[in-house]
């Protein structure tokens, strides 16, 4: 297993220096627009909207040279290229100059569906109502800890923990090893800025997860629990187990899956709440909460925390008049579409009643996101609260210029200081976030 772990590590980082090192063909037939490149963290931590928009209007179907990726921004192109793995193969993983890995992400049916099932279990709607009462209490916990102080960083006081701490918990993590499993979390997404420091760091902090979680799997292998990973040390694919390597790599998924896209959504859709006071008003006086699934939505389709997935192009192809071929790496960019002017009316608009809003915030196709279901619980519980018991919550001074993470894989705000009237902690939840 550590031979195959650095074999992964090695390859990654050996893709990733020639593709810094090499320049590219231009291929497509359409124009050129040097501000876009689609594999560097800064186009994403920067803003990259306006180069989507550009893309929308002259080159849906976009050829990078910079990176030798195709970027597909349409709404409707990209929910064809996820629903043709015939032609878009998950097979080759999901970032571009990296090799399959065994997750049920990097792989197309029927071996994705085999996968997928036994995971799901984890993921039932059933399943994940009856973490309602827990999430609540976690959430609350988190605003004990800062509700005195009158400030925070909601991002890393309440929003990374929200759903690190839902998922440390599914994966059987110790409550003590919280603090160190956000430390990976963080540094394997750093990892995908394009920075080469930032991949040695992620290598390390996915060395180190490695070894946790292979403990963990062999523990739950001999005292089984309810959590994911007994879930998935007994699931069956054609009557054998999984082995080792694939139960680790299906929990650094369901971790990356659930932890990072999550935190951003809340921060982001906050952030969004905060610079249009009517619409927190609004939601804040709706007790019944009725009008919160809605605006949730909206806060998914907003800040699309995935920047892309890639796929495979396993035949020549003409897609909407490029020719691709066999072998191209092609990226799904999901912000694009969500901001798609022929799909949403007004997309540059924030609308906590925009219907229908048929996002691809978690995808689409046999791929769709797992944990949706989970997210969104998280995101009704810490609104909930935060209307509750932050109902005067602004943006604080300093929050006038507000940072993005530079990734082509997972990016939203870095920080975002608050301000509200101080409380009192409820004290309602006795165990501590180490």
């Amino acid at each position: 297993m550590a031979e195959r772990t650095e074999e992964f590590k090695q390859e990654a980082r050996r893709k990733l220096e020639a593709m810094h090192a090499t320049e590219f063909e231009a291929r497509g037939d359409h124009d050129l627009n040097l501000d876009v490149n689609l594999m560097a963290g800064d186009f994403y931590g920067n803003g990259p909207h306006d180069g989507f928009t550009w893309l929308r209007a002259n080159a849906p179907v976009y050829h990078d040279p910079k990176s030798d990726v195709w970027g597909i921004a349409k709404h409707a192109d990209i929910i064809e290229a996820s629903r043709t793995p015939e032609v878009f193969s998950n097979s080759q993983n999901i970032r571009p100059k990296t090799g399959p890995v065994p997750m049920m992400i990097s792989m197309d049916d029927p071996d994705h569906k085999k996968r997928r099932k036994n995971v799901a279990r984890g993921f039932l709607p059933k399943r994940v109502e009856q973490y309602e009462d827990h999430v609540r209490a976690i959430v609350n916990h988190l605003l004990d800890r800062v509700v005195e102080r009158g400030e925070c960083d909601f991002v890393w006081d309440v929003a990374a923990w929200v759903p690190l701490i839902v998922i440390g918990d599914m994966l059987g993590v110790a409550e003590g090893d919280r603090k160190k499993l956000l430390e990976w979390s963080d540094l394997l997404l750093k990892g995908t800025t394009g920075d080469l420091d930032a991949l040695g760091e992620a290598t390390q902090a996915f060395g180190e997860y490695w070894a946790y979680q292979g403990a963990v799997v062999a523990d739950r292998k001999v005292a089984p629990t309810d959590d994911l990973v007994s879930i998935l040390t007994q699931a069956d694919v054609d009557g054998d187990l999984l082995d080792d390597e694939s139960i680790i790599w299906e929990s650094l998924l369901i971790l990356i899956g659930g932890d990072e896209t999550t935190r951003h959504v809340i921060s982001g859709g906050l952030h969004q709440l905060l610079v249009n006071p009517p619409q927190f008003d609004e939601l804040r006086a709706d007790t019944s909460r009725q009008k919160l699934p809605r605006a949730i939505e909206e806060m998914l389709r907003w800040v699309s925390p995935i920047q892309s997935m890639s796929r495979h192009v396993m035949r020549d192809v003409d897609f909407h008049g490029q020719q691709l071929r066999q072998g191209d790496e092609v990226l799904l960019l999901y912000p694009s579409a969500n901001r798609d002017e022929a799909v949403f009316d007004d997309p540059f608009t924030f609308d906590i009643h925009r219907s229908p809003n048929d996002h691809v915030a978690f995808g689409n196709g046999p791929h769709f996101c797992l944990g949706s279901h989970v997210a969104k619980l998280e995101l009704r519980m810490l609104f909930d609260e935060v209307f509750n018991r932050m109902p005067d919550i602004a943006l604080a001074p300093s929050a006038d210029k507000l940072e993005y993470r530079a990734s082509s894989f997972v990016s939203g705000l870095e920080g975002l200081p608050v301000t509200f009237t101080p409380g009192a902690p409820l004290a309602a939840w006795p165990p501590a976030v180490q």
